[in-house]
């Protein structure tokens, strides 16, 4: 048996891994961690380790991709599962979005934002999907406006983890949707490519919300990364 613990990524609860819980809660203790406390990653990444089990897998996507490879467990965490993320820190041009995203949420109707925003980052196909809207408006509830301003603080502030990534040397998957356009096939590889023996695996028709967007193609990877099937 294998504790696993999920991070969520920015702006999402214990829902966006709901379909993950279901598949993998036979293989061990499966937690979905909080992100809602916590002004930086590297607060995040403490909290989140504090709270953990003494041995742990552990999985993040998006904002908790980022979380997961600041926190710095040695022998505690056991696998890693790196979802629709990147090591790289934010662009000018990124940070200049998420600052405005923060205003017009502060400013705006945040519920019809949150769900704007969910358009921009699927699938061209999951666009009109009326569930993936109702799970996200769920979401941002949960989170709120105020926690949902620290995490893009913490994201924009957040380091180039590229240099570390070479001393990654546990069982890893890196998995990304084919079409993701926030953190695109090309930054999965990258991270492929610099950790030792990790696994690449892109997903077809899938944009930004892999988990919810094809949760059967992202269960079946997990499951044979948990199993240790060619990993």
């Amino acid at each position: 048996m294998q504790a696993i613990v999920f991070v969520p990524g920015l702006l999402c609860s214990a829902e966006a891994f709901a379909p993950q819980v279901a598949a993998l809660w036979r293989f061990g203790p499966v937690t979905v961690a909080s992100t809602l406390e916590g002004k930086s990653i590297t607060e995040m990444a403490a909290t989140i380790l504090a709270a953990a089990p003494t041995n742990f897998a552990l999985v993040g996507i998006s904002m908790g991709g980022y979380i997961c490879l600041e926190i710095q467990a040695p022998g505690r965490v056991l696998k890693l599962a790196l979802l629709d993320t990147s090591a790289r820190p934010d662009t000018a041009e990124q940070i200049e979005r998420r600052r405005a995203l923060v205003a017009n949420a502060r400013t705006g109707d945040f519920l019809t934002l949150a769900s704007d925003a969910l358009n921009s980052i699927v699938h061209p196909s999951r666009k009109d999907d009326s569930n993936l809207c109702e799970i996200n408006v769920r979401m941002a509830t949960e989170v709120g406006v105020e926690a949902f301003a620290r995490q893009t603080d913490a994201i924009i502030a957040r380091i180039d983890s590229r240099p570390s990534l070479s001393a990654i040397s546990i069982p890893t998957l890196v998995l990304v949707g084919d079409s993701d356009p926030l953190t695109p096939p090309e930054l999965s590889e990258e991270i492929a490519a610099a950790i030792p023996n990790a696994r690449l695996t892109v997903v077809p028709q899938c944009g930004h919300a892999s988990t919810l967007e094809q949760p059967d193609a992202v269960n079946s990877a997990l499951i044979e990364w948990i199993s240790g099937v060619d990993c």
